[in-house]
């Protein structure tokens, strides 16, 4: 499959390249071709690899992820061309935090409580298939559930697509180990409110904790 991954930090960097190692495509998007973190992934992750503007990645991808900054990410949305997006499922792993004041994080004004960033990314893309997905777990658990409790704890997502979300399912099941049974879907796009929303309690437990290796499991 042709994957596009709009980013070039830790995230878009880990997922690219466990996607590559599962025989993808995959074209890493940032705002210049030149992008130099861009080039260097590239060279270090063989033919299958490749880079170019948003505009270039949002093209080329089958399946896109968006791994960016929420301070960055309409703008980035809109120089990659909504239209590249139509029909597109889209994973959203944007989260609007804000470090201004050190830590902990809190989250960026315009998306907490009754707007969040997986409903901006929508309204940027209205004819993508928005899913909010991973973004409650560390780079190198997203790629491989196993690394923590042999796969058994709970990703959350949400999004407008029942096909879309099931679709996403499958894909993060096939690819990166999570378990189907255990990925919660909680309803539609508005419930990136509440995902995102915990992610600053996910830094402070990561900080008492001194590892970013965990995840959350619900007992009923």
């Amino acid at each position: 499959m042709n994957i596009a991954i709009l980013g070039t930090g830790m995230v878009g960097q880990t997922i690219g390249a466990a996607l590559i190692k599962k025989g993808h495509n995959v074209m890493l998007g940032s705002r210049t071709a030149t992008n130099e973190k861009a080039i260097a992934w590239k060279n270090e992750n063989g033919t299958n690899a490749a880079n170019g503007t948003f505009a270039d990645a949002a093209a080329f991808g089958e399946l896109i992820f968006i791994c960016l900054n929420g301070n960055g990410t309409v703008e980035a949305l809109q120089s990659a061309n909504p239209a590249n997006f139509e029909n597109k499922v889209v994973i959203d792993l944007t989260n609007p935090l804000d470090f201004s004041n050190g830590m902990p994080p809190s989250l960026l004004p315009q998306y907490c409580n009754t707007w969040s960033m997986g409903e901006e990314v929508q309204k940027q893309l209205p004819n993508a298939l928005v899913v909010k997905a991973l973004n409650t777990v560390t780079a190198n658990l997203m790629v491989d559930a196993h690394r923590v409790n042999n796969g058994n704890h709970n990703l959350f997502i949400c999004g407008n697509n029942t096909d879309a979300k099931n679709a996403v399912k499958e894909f993060l099941s096939a690819n990166f180990n999570w378990k189907p049974e255990l990925i919660l879907d909680l309803g539609d796009i508005k419930y990136a409110r509440m995902t995102e929303a915990i992610v600053p309690f996910w830094v402070a437990v990561m900080q008492a904790e001194k590892t970013p290796m965990f995840n959350y499991m619900i007992v009923t």
